[in-house]
């Protein structure tokens, strides 16, 4: 952990949302956006967007931790895989996920984020740091472990009263998965609202925007890592799948259906909808 303390990683993941923002700005077409390169470790097809953006966030890793001293970290991300950088041998995990919502961003719709956790061990439990930009309203949300959230650098405003599940964020949410889910939610649930983007969605439960929120299917480290500790943090509860925190993998071969609310409640009725669905739990590939 030499150097760990003198690590910036508020500035790095500044500085890898200025260069992403700008990358974005000079290509708003929905049809140049729409390029493909195979596919990534994490499994899905690979857009050149995707790539460009981590890189984007790869190079001012590297940077931030030269600046740093060159302390090593593993670094899991959607594309690349796991990367040791500065060496193999470090309890350390930056996991990235370079564009929470491809398709959005493919399709120039707004609600798309750039996620990054620091762990110091290999679960979800282990996450001390957790950085989400929400390039839509252009929104910064920052958990750190035992300290709370900021937005856009202040403290989070005092949310609406609980007035029960009003509004609730669906994600991963082909039709033929959502059916049952949506139909146990039948007079429980106000309004149901998609993002596209699970770390925002469950960014937006902490901040109690969203009084619940949950994904259809199994998702990846790298799509919650950084927005469970934002939940969690501003005092709400989150599910992976049944399994604890502290035994839920950050390695990008897990596979775990994740739900998150403002309240121990809330979870337990979003939960039981979403095990209504094809299928739950974690899984490999």
């Amino acid at each position: 952990m030499d150097g760990m303390e003198s690590v910036n990683w508020i500035g790095i993941c500044r500085r890898a949302v200025a260069r992403q923002r700008e990358l974005f700005a000079a290509d708003r077409s929905s049809l140049s956006r729409t390029s493909y390169e195979g596919r990534g470790e994490g499994g899905d097809m690979t857009l050149v967007l995707d790539r460009r953006c981590e890189d984007i966030v790869f190079e001012e890793l590297e940077a931030g931790l030269a600046a740093a001293g060159s302390p090593a970290v593993v670094a899991v991300s959607e594309e690349r895989g796991e990367v040791a950088i500065g060496g193999s041998e470090s309890a350390l995990k930056v996991v990235i996920d370079p564009i929470d919502g491809s398709m959005n961003v493919r399709r120039t719709i707004p609600g798309h984020s750039l996620s990054i956790a620091i762990a110091d061990g290999d679960s979800m439990a282990d996450v001390f740091f957790g950085f989400v930009h929400d390039f839509g309203p252009d929104e910064e949300w920052v958990a750190r472990r035992g300290e709370g959230v900021t937005l856009d650098g202040a403290s989070l405003p005092e949310p609406a009263p609980d007035h029960g599940l009003e509004v609730v964020g669906l994600e991963s949410a082909e039709p033929s998965w959502v059916g049952p889910s949506i139909e146990a939610l039948e007079g429980k649930v106000y309004r149901l609202r998609v993002v596209g983007s699970i770390a925002i969605s469950m960014s937006w439960v902490g901040a109690g925007r969203f009084d619940a929120m949950f994904s259809a299917r199994p998702c990846r480290s790298v799509d919650a890592a950084a927005s469970q500790l934002i939940a969690t943090e501003a005092g709400g509860a989150v599910d992976f799948g049944g399994i604890d925190a502290a035994a839920t993998d950050l390695g990008l071969d897990a596979r775990f259906t994740v739900a998150a609310a403002r309240s121990r409640e809330h979870l337990e009725t979003v939960v039981a909808a979403q095990g209504a669905g094809p299928r739950v739990g974690q899984r490999d590939g």
